[in-house]
């Protein structure tokens, strides 16, 4: 327990010691001026990402299959949710600006709801289905202006156990922006806190890229086969929970 305190404490430091970027980011936004804002973003929040990864949990990344990922365009990475340190995985070890749809609640806590904001995220409320319906639009919407998107269609982490099924209407954004299906497989984030639900120095991850699928110009029937065709890529071969994750020394 004591030292999630301290990465906690740690993590919230270098927010602050950021937040003359966070204001300068502000500022851009306000002014209208999205090319300085979004190099202001996307400039720090990787460096932010890798920083927890590198720094503060002592973990080390493998990444596979980068190469594969399209270069002018925007994509819909979809793929397995294992823990917390999915997201900081991806902003860090994909070069490749992107944002996620994220719980309404996450846009209530100070700092880090303006770098969301900042970063582009939209905020879902489960709980409003009209809202829920409006918040996909807005994400398609953002893809379209060039915002890739994160989606993780089991809703839930697995924290290293069993996947959860892929929910077909995780997809919609995908299909309604357009844009290519990056399938990602995620291996051993939950083992960094999920595992002891504490904190877990010096674990090992992988990140592997698939082929992009593309989305444009399916019809509802190839369209309804991508989900049990993702989840399939994303996790065949998936290395699922067998012990408890032991720290590195």
């Amino acid at each position: 327990m004591f030292k999630t305190i301290i990465a906690l404490i740690r993590v919230a430091f270098y927010m602050l010691s950021k937040n003359n970027l966070r204001r300068l980011a502000l500022k851009y936004d306000k002014a209208g001026d999205i090319e300085n804002r979004d190099k202001v973003v996307f400039g720090i929040v990787p460096q932010w990402a890798r920083y927890v990864f590198t720094n503060v949990t002592k973990s080390t990344v493998e990444v596979i299959g980068e190469e594969k990922i399209p270069k002018d365009r925007a994509v819909v990475f979809i793929g397995n949710h294992q823990g917390n340190m999915d997201i900081p995985l991806l902003f860090g070890f994909i070069n490749k600006p992107m944002t996620f749809v994220a719980k309404a609640e996450l846009g209530k806590i100070p700092l880090l709801s303006d770098w969301m904001r900042l970063l582009q995220c939209t905020f879902l409320e489960r709980k409003s289905p009209r809202k829920s319906i409006q918040a996909i639009h807005d994400a398609a919407e953002g893809v379209k202006k060039g915002y890739s998107q994160v989606i993780f269609p089991e809703g839930t982490r697995s924290k290293g156990g069993p996947h959860h099924e892929f929910k077909a209407g995780s997809f919609k954004l995908a299909f309604m922006s357009d844009a290519p299906i990056v399938p990602v497989t995620i291996d051993g984030t939950w083992r960094i806190y999920e595992g002891q639900k504490k904190v877990v120095t010096g674990q090992h991850v992988k990140l592997t890229i698939h082929d992009p699928i593309e989305t444009k110009g399916l019809t509802k029937e190839e369209q309804s086969k991508i989900p049990e065709m993702v989840e399939k890529i994303v996790c065949e071969g998936l290395e699922e929970k067998k012990a408890e994750p032991k720290e590195n020394q």
